[in-house]
């Protein structure tokens, strides 16, 4: 069965109606028309193999078009991540394109090969097409080399190589004449290395048991009674942003979609952030896939084990990598043409405190879980404590916050908090290990901690918690205090803070981030994840009702595939920023799981 999502040709050439295809080594980006528009190999952090949609030019993409096109329909295959985008002519002739990267166990492993397949297969009459495969391999715009081979040609551009074997007319494919598709034709996009079968026959076997894997993994999910659809499709793109290999999970697959038209926030994702990568294993860790979790606690782990000082960044690159310098690729015109394209991440160099707080809280389920392979233990704990120590020293210190601003330093109060709560896990963390004085000597660092920000963050004129240390000004990210168990929900102080919250960064439906003035100005458009988390806020104060209304409204902001972005318009109702966004599809999640009525209430 399908999840359909249809619609007439016609739309702007670019914009966020995308799908996402991957298998947790590799990702593609495919438009509505069935055209790849991004997609970075052999890994996420990669050049990008194709690059259209950050660029204005006519290049960087894979695109199959069919002649005469009336209409077109896209959708994934039930509960997995393989993607169907239909194509009908105005004579009836109808095509359908099925993308995938191929996924399944293996000899005893997951085999995730740095792959792409493309199948073109007739649903009605004789439809004519034209290929039109411009691969980019590389940020500078030049076009690669090509070599070509009787059933495949090469693309290589400096160290990079992408091998097209295909059962297609080679010839009508290069020169991108039209052809009629007369049967099913296999595309494998893939490293420099023979296919040694028969193309259609390993392209049928390889969806097969892709399908099978994701059908499976979908089945273990515990998920809530309602909007089951909507916390399926988000949980499988979750899990295609976790870089298998090392453990990494990266904020989102796309560099440089702005936040909001024109502004110069054009910011590079496609790195592991702590704090969003634990948000994410944190969501799945919900819905019972916890093997994502135990990834990523094998890369913070070697994060830990590879610094002399307990510093943490608040990103590194997916392989562990600590420098990711940010540049701009000029060649590219950016998406619709707002500029610049940036590579790399000038964020690895702040001081964002909150991530000793992350990285506890990561791991605090490794000691409590019984499911797990490797349970958290001593070792691991001692690792741990070298980081409660370093958010006990500097949980009153200036830092970049949450929010990342570049261009000042203040005593934030999210920051204080995650630090808090790396005291507070290490505490629990220590009773469960039985190290009795440790425990107490935690819980007296928690405390001191606490008392201490409660006093300097609250605002008794806003009757409210506020972003800084002294401040006056609102921070969206402090509607987790109930959340990270800092405040209950029915303490007068938290629901005054979201009152404050709510009278200072509603914005009709949906929340900013921040009002204030940042390096870029005024924030112009709603953060999709601070909407998610002040619905869970009102459910938590008594205001289901209106969190229900709140967040159903939210999930016809998704685009038709049921995906979401960084930001949204207020007015215009527009997605915008990074896709698909890690931070809102756990949004989706979470506020799923609260406000969903029980299996039992039900049935």
């Amino acid at each position: 069965m399908a999840e359909p999502s249809g619609e007439t040709t016609g739309r702007p050439p670019l914009d966020l109606e995308l799908g996402v295809i991957g298998n947790c080594q590799v990702a593609a980006l495919v438009d509505e028309r069935g055209s790849i528009v991004w997609s970075c190999l052999p890994r996420f952090d990669a050049e990008p193999a194709f690059s259209r949609l950050v660029d204005t030019q006519d290049r960087g993409q894979f695109a199959i078009e069919l002649c005469d096109p009336c209409h077109t329909q896209q959708y994934y295959r039930r509960n997995t991540a393989v993607l169907c985008t239909e194509l009908t002519d105005r004579h009836g002739a109808v095509l359908r394109i099925t993308d995938f990267c191929p996924r399944f166990r293996q000899y005893g492993r997951y085999y995730r090969p740095v792959m792409i397949i493309r199948r073109l297969e007739v649903l009605r009459g004789n439809p004519v097409i034209r290929a039109r495969l411009r691969p980019s391999m590389g940020w500078d715009g030049e076009a690669p080399a090509t070599t070509r081979g009787s059933n495949h040609v090469r693309f290589l551009r400096n160290d990079q190589v992408l091998r097209v074997t295909t059962d297609a007319p080679l010839t009508h494919v290069l020169d991108e004449t039209p052809f009629v598709v007369d049967g099913t034709m296999t595309f494998v996009l893939g490293p420099d290395e023979s296919v040694k079968e028969s193309v259609d026959a390993m392209g049928r076997r390889f969806l097969e048991l892709t399908e099978d894997h994701w059908r499976e993994w979908s089945r273990s999910l515990a998920i809530p009674f309602e909007w089951q659809a909507s916390v399926i499709r988000a949980a499988i793109t979750l899990k295609l942003s976790a870089y298998e290999d090392t453990g990494a999970v990266i904020a989102a697959f796309t560099t440089s979609i702005p936040e909001a038209a024109a502004t110069q926030r054009n910011w590079d994702y496609r790195y592991c952030w702590l704090r969003d990568a634990y948000f994410t294993v944190h969501a799945l860790n919900r819905l019972g896939a916890t093997r994502t979790m135990e990834g990523f606690l094998r890369y913070i782990i070697n994060l830990v084990a590879g610094t002399d000082d307990s510093r943490l960044q608040p990103l590194y690159g997916i392989g562990g990598e600590r420098r990711i310098e940010e540049t701009t690729a000029d060649a590219l015109g950016g998406y619709r043409g707002m500029q610049p394209v940036r590579v790399g991440n000038a964020a690895y160099r702040q001081n964002q405190h909150d991530v000793y707080g992350t990285v506890v809280l990561a791991a605090t389920q490794a000691f409590f879980d019984q499911r797990l392979d490797r349970p958290g233990d001593r070792a691991l704990y001692h690792r741990l404590c070298a980081l409660g120590e370093e958010a006990a020293r500097l949980y009153d210190q200036p830092d970049a916050g949450i929010w990342e601003y570049r261009g000042r330093a203040r005593v934030h109060t999210y920051s204080a908090m995650m630090c808090w709560a790396a005291c507070d896990r290490l505490a629990r963390i220590a009773g469960q290990l039985e190290l009795d004085a440790d425990a107490r000597r935690w819980r007296d660092e928690a405390d001191r901690m606490h008392t201490d920000i409660c006093h300097q963050a609250w605002n008794a004129s806003e009757n409210a918690f506020t972003e800084t240390f002294g401040g006056e000004t609102m921070d969206a990210s402090l509607l987790l205090m109930h959340e990270l168990g800092f405040m209950a929900a029915d303490d007068p102080r938290f629901v005054g803070t979201v009152e404050a919250i709510e009278r200072h960064l509603r914005r009709g439906d949906h929340l900013f981030r921040y009002a204030a003035e940042d390096d870029f100005g005024l924030p112009e458009n709603a953060f999709n994840i601070c909407t998610f988390w002040f619905i869970d806020a009102l459910d938590a104060i008594g205001r289901g009702d209106e969190a229900r209304a709140l967040f159903e409204n939210m999930l016809g902001h998704r685009t038709r595939l049921g995906l979401l972005s960084e930001d949204l318009d207020t007015q215009s109702g527009e997605l915008w920023g990074n896709f698909p966004q890690t931070y809102s599809m756990v949004g989706l999640i979470n506020s799923a799981m609260h406000l969903s009525r029980s299996w039992e209430e039900a049935l």
